[in-house]
């Protein structure tokens, strides 16, 4: 008689949901550092002087407030995994399989937009874990008058929601989107291209190391067209209100003022830390949720 194989036991959606973010929390704890070298460097230039190089900023972070300092705001990080991946992962398999027929996955088409409305999704719910993320990561670059000191996530929602109102949280929500939305669609598209080319060109399998190249490959077209995008969202959301006139009056404004002063490729300001932590966040959280869900099919009853 043929030995009849285990039933497969599918996690529920809500533990999908939660596998998500945990997996998205736990790559968080491996790049943050990058995130705030990313952060600082785009925040640097303001005034139109030269940007310090990533290494000038690392060395600069490091001696001026301490190696830790590299991980200030990774509360802030840490919500934002559990907001942000959460609902982006939570809709994306939502959507996924509403749209599945016959057990058959939805055409390319179909995945683009739904990737493109599960980040417009998350963006929006992770928008005030985004503006806590910011402006905790930059504070240690103010002059010590004008550092808004923290000392958490939870304070820093509390306080933003106190001294400028509930809306702020959502400061700078149409370009976190706007970002999320390119983000997903271009990193979707050009992770499963860049998978399908390296498995036809060469004899890699299916694994971790596959997955790690392409991830690196996509990172990079990623990082391209979403850079802009990104830099938008990071001034505004740290930008200062004087007297009641904020320093930007929208994305477009931001985008104009950074051309003319800091000049046109400074749109990419931070791209190493950028794309260095962009492909390896995407692989450890593909990694943290294949061990999650191995982990359920060993120990769930």
């Amino acid at each position: 008689m043929a030995e009849t194989k285990p039933a497969i036991k599918t996690p529920p959606n809500a533990v999908k949901f939660l596998f998500g973010g945990l997996a998205g929390m736990g790559a968080t704890c491996f790049v943050q550092p990058l995130d705030l070298i990313k952060n600082r460097m785009q925040m640097a230039g303001q005034g139109g002087g030269a940007a310090p190089s990533f290494m000038a900023t690392l060395t600069g972070v490091v001696r001026s407030e301490g190696p830790l300092a590299v991980y200030n705001g990774l509360s802030a990080g840490l919500l934002r995994q559990a907001t942000y991946t959460t609902t982006r992962l939570g809709v994306y398999n939502t959507l996924f399989q509403h749209f599945s027929t016959d057990g058959q996955p939805p055409p390319f088409s179909y995945k683009v937009v739904i990737g493109l409305a599960a980040g417009a999704t998350g963006a929006v719910v992770g928008t005030p874990a985004e503006v806590a993320l910011i402006r905790m990561s930059s504070d240690g670059s103010l002059p010590a008058a004008e550092r808004r000191g923290y000392t958490g996530v939870g304070n820093a929602l509390t306080r933003i929601a106190k001294e400028e109102g509930v809306a702020t949280l959502w400061r700078g929500c149409a370009p976190t989107v706007a970002r999320a939305m390119v983000l997903n669609a271009t990193q979707l598209a050009s992770y499963s291209e860049a998978k399908q080319a390296i498995k036809r060109r060469t004899d890699m399998p299916d694994g971790v190391k596959l997955h790690f190249c392409a991830s690196m490959i996509s990172g990079l077209l990623t990082t391209l067209a979403s850079m802009p995008v990104d830099i938008v969202k990071t001034r505004i959301q740290n930008m200062k209100v004087v007297n009641g006139v904020p320093e930007y009056k929208n994305g477009l404004d931001v985008l104009t003022k950074i051309v003319a002063k800091e000049g046109f490729f400074s749109l990419w300001k931070g791209f190493v830390p950028y794309y260095s932590r962009l492909g390896p966040h995407t692989v450890l959280t593909f990694i943290f949720l294949e061990q999650l869900n191995q982990a359920y099919q060993r120990f769930a009853v």
